[in-house]
């Protein structure tokens, strides 16, 4: 015979036919729910993964780590750049200059930080190469007044490249017939798409000696660096220790300042939903309770009279905690399974539905990117199956304890 014993019934009841055909419903619905809850919670997780990893290096790949600014226009950037490099948290630094405006086109207006930027040395500090959908970052040659800017940007002001488009500064010019708005036309040489809105929305490339030129500056004087480090966590504390060495004339800022409130709030949302998904796998595990319940009311003859066959309390008790604790692998292993599949299809899956139905779920206006991303990893998988596996498991203890406290006399004077 199958040994240990209680192994051999404990499986046999859970795969066994009831007499009872409501048992045998309640016992499917519970695996099949606790399937269900582990499916969930793994999508979940790999989709709050998805935004975490995309705000990591797609966002903060294109907004600075940090950046270091002077009170007064900085001539010689390269020097600065060397001492600035000396710190080992540093892995490439850039110059920058900033203005806001407004863009106009046709009685279009948009916002912009235009950012000028030097070409070749933007690569080290940014991703944005990656993401040209028309020009190149090469065509802002100094003298040109060349733009780049977002398709969201392109869409809302209606241009293309080759188009030129005016840039309005918030400051003003005073002539002998009054004070105007000092404005510049550029041409646009290029068109990136992020995915992120508030990028492909506001943000322009150009020149750093064409915006010198614009700011009356040397075209050899930049407003600050823009640094980028091995680990952006470093940033906050590297950039203040840097601006601390370099002295008072500098002061430091870093992608906190800017993103750190959503980058906190999406890790803090993926903690709650983590816990409430929990929750959910928590209350089908504990479905296991009244299905074994259940099971012991209808198998009491069989638990008479294998207490009268010589099986000791610990045994019968053995025997139901096995069943539960099948009915939970199971159901576990098939949401772990299907979990798997679709966490790692959500994304396309989404996007050809957004085709079909021709609407968008993510807006970039609303949310910091336009698409559903999703990010598997592994602890997350064990983690959601573990507590799926600790809970059907403690589910079972109270079926089992009450099973093993039946009495044959009882139980038989009935059957």
């Amino acid at each position: 015979m199958f040994r240990p014993l209680f192994v051999f019934i404990g499986t046999r009841y859970t795969r066994a036919k009831r007499r009872n055909h409501f048992v045998s419903f309640i016992s499917l619905t519970s695996m099949i729910g606790l399937a269900l809850g582990v499916v969930v919670m793994i999508v979940v997780l790999s989709v709050m993964n998805g935004f975490d990893h995309e705000m990591r290096t797609r966002v903060l790949g294109m907004v600075p780590h940090a950046t270091i600014v002077g009170d007064q226009p900085i001539t010689d950037w390269q020097s600065l750049a060397a001492k600035v490099q000396q710190n080992p948290k540093v892995e490439a630094v850039a110059p920058f200059t900033q203005m806001q405006g407004l863009l106009t086109h046709d009685g279009n207006v948009q916002k912009v930080l235009l950012n000028a930027i030097d070409p070749v040395q933007e690569r080290k500090v940014s991703i944005i190469d990656h993401f040209m959908q028309e020009g190149q970052l090469d065509s802002l040659t100094p003298g040109s007044f060349g733009i780049i800017i977002g398709d969201k940007a392109a869409k809302a002001l209606g241009v293309g490249v080759g188009d030129k488009l005016t840039f309005v500064a918030p400051e003003v010019s005073v002539t002998p017939a009054g004070m105007f708005p000092r404005m510049k036309r550029f041409t646009v040489q290029g068109i990136f798409h992020v995915g992120a809105g508030e990028i492909d929305g506001y943000l322009g490339l150009t020149n750093l000696q064409d915006l010198a030129r614009m700011q009356r500056w040397k075209p050899d004087q930049v407003q600050g660096l823009r640094l980028k480090f091995g680990d952006l966590f470093e940033a906050p504390r590297g950039a203040w220790e840097i601006a601390q060495h370099l002295g008072d004339s500098y002061y430091a800022r870093d992608w906190t300042r800017t993103h750190g409130n959503l980058y906190q709030a999406i890790r803090m949302e993926k903690a709650m939903i983590g816990l409430l998904l929990l929750l959910i796998v928590a209350v089908a595990a504990f479905n296991i309770i009244s299905t074994l319940v259940m099971v012991v009311n209808d198998k009491k003859g069989d638990i008479a009279i294998l207490r009268t066959l010589g099986a000791t309390p610990g045994t019968i008790m053995a025997i139901f905690m096995v069943q539960g604790t099948v009915i939970g692998v199971v159901g576990t292993a098939i949401g772990a399974v299907v979990g798997i599949l679709a966490a790692l299809n959500v994304s396309a899956a989404i996007s050809a539905l957004e085709g079909l139905i021709g609407h968008k779920f993510l807006n970039a206006d609303v949310y910091f990117i336009d698409y559903l991303p999703s990010q598997l990893q592994a602890q997350d998988v064990l983690m959601v199956c573990g507590a799926a596996l600790v809970l059907s498991f403690l589910a079972t203890l109270y079926p089992a304890w009450r099973a093993a406290r039946t009495q044959p006399a009882q139980a038989l004077r009935y059957e």
